[in-house]
């Protein structure tokens, strides 16, 4: 009996880790459009990313509660249909050229990805068992993750090539796989049986709300800064250097937000590897620090040029002159890479059957990846550059650090959670 347990438990993990491939794929797919798009808009660069998140904002608390009442599979399934339709409006907005269509699609996706994540999180930290072990599976789920996101970028530069005002059909084949991709993952989940790890969630009786508990309240505030962080990082950098004056540049652009990504991937990896023995508390104090000395040093570096040449197979630069400051920058994609699945294990631990409810109202959290790099986009102008928005991203990282120091202990541990 136990061996069937397990067997289920497995199939429940995988089903989870190609969820979460997915969330990345439709997330990273906004950039790229809103590149094409700012060629026209000059408001349009950030403006997908901006509903692709603002999405979370409406849809949190409303995917926390499907997730009670329908279950963790449902409502799997119910998203996967939600992001075919926001990729066919988003692929409908480029044949039709009208950027609303876009921001519509945008926001489809996101309430996709929204209960997407809502999903994935716990049931990962739950099927882990929660502590460093439950973290162990988010990290290695993270991994899968940055995978998707290490190939969006590079694919969407590599088909566009030089950013013009009619890209929008080169990077039409990678949303029709998109929603083919989406089709088959409803046909395969529906056969698969899913054991739900906490049991039936209507009946059950909530005295409180999740931030009752001080170390979820300060968890969800760090959770809005380290998707501003995650997202802003790279993308800001990524418009920077498609918008220079030289042959393929969108394409260096997107290869180096692949690197970014492929690095979230190798952390993601490393922290698969080490959590059943090291604390995740302790893995968050030492990339936050990390995270705070590179982009500070990005800022410092100022101008400098540097020439790349990156011949990873399914990473090409060649020749490429760019700023060394975007070499610290993508760096830091090996310390963000630890801070989701750090987060939200810190400050999920010990909640029991608030989980659900707090999952959703993490994701309302997640607004802050739209909101954030659209703060450093208006930070950016002819006299400051791009660099010193950066600041910002220190701001965000410190207090992450003070979260990992001290604010992720859970100091109501008498409040009754079964």
């Amino acid at each position: 009996m136990e061996k069937v347990t397990q067997k289920r438990n497995w199939v429940a993990i995988i089903t989870m880790f190609f969820i979460f491939g997915m969330i990345s794929f439709v997330t990273n797919m906004a950039a790229p459009f809103g590149n094409i798009w700012g060629m026209s808009y000059e408001w349009a660069g950030m403006a997908g990313n901006f509903m692709n998140f603002f999405a979370y904002l409406v849809m949190g608390i409303p995917a926390g509660n499907m997730l009670i009442k329908y279950g963790y599979k449902k409502t799997a399934l119910i998203a996967l249909i939600v992001g075919a339709i926001g990729l066919a409006v988003q692929l409908l907005s480029g044949v039709i050229s009208n950027i609303y269509v876009y921001l519509l699609g945008a926001l489809i996706c996101g309430f996709c990805v929204c209960m997407l994540n809502t999903v994935v999180n716990p049931m990962l930290n739950l099927l882990g068992g929660g502590g460093n072990t439950g973290n162990q599976l988010v990290q290695a789920g993270g991994s899968i993750n940055s995978l998707a996101g290490t190939a969006t970028p590079i694919l969407a530069g590599f088909l566009v090539g030089t950013l013009t005002k009619e890209s929008f059909p080169d990077v039409a084949p990678l949303i029709i796989s998109g929603i083919s991709i989406f089709v088959a993952a409803f046909i395969i989940i529906s056969f698969i049986k899913i054991e739900e790890p906490q049991g039936n969630l209507k009946d059950v009786k909530y005295e409180r709300s999740p931030l009752a508990f001080r170390h979820c309240l300060l968890g969800i505030i760090a959770i809005f800064f380290y998707v501003g962080i995650e997202i802003a990082t790279p993308n800001i950098m990524n418009m920077w250097i498609s918008r220079m004056d030289f042959a393929g540049a969108a394409a260096v652009g997107g290869a180096l937000a692949g690197i970014y990504w492929l690095l979230m991937l190798v952390g993601r990896s490393i922290s698969t590897a080490i959590s059943g023995k090291v604390s995740t508390r302790a893995q968050m104090i030492a990339v936050s620090t990390v995270a705070i000395g590179l982009v500070i040093g990005a800022i410092f570096t100022g101008d400098i040029k540097t020439t790349l040449n990156i011949d990873l197979g399914f990473i090409t630069i060649d020749n490429a002159t760019v700023p060394l400051s975007c070499i610290f920058i993508f760096l830091c994609g090996l310390c963000t890479s630890v801070m989701w699945g750090g987060i939200f294990n810190l400050s999920t631990e010990g909640l029991g059957k608030y989980t659900a409810k707090a999952s959703g109202l993490f994701m309302v959290m997640v607004f802050g990846g739209g909101m954030m790099p659209i703060l450093q986009e208006r930070l950016i102008c002819p006299h400051t550059g791009y660099l010193n928005s950066y600041w910002l991203i220190v701001a965000m990282l410190a207090y992450i650090l003070y979260y990992s120091l001290f604010g992720c202990k859970n100091v109501n541990k008498d409040i009754k959670v079964d």
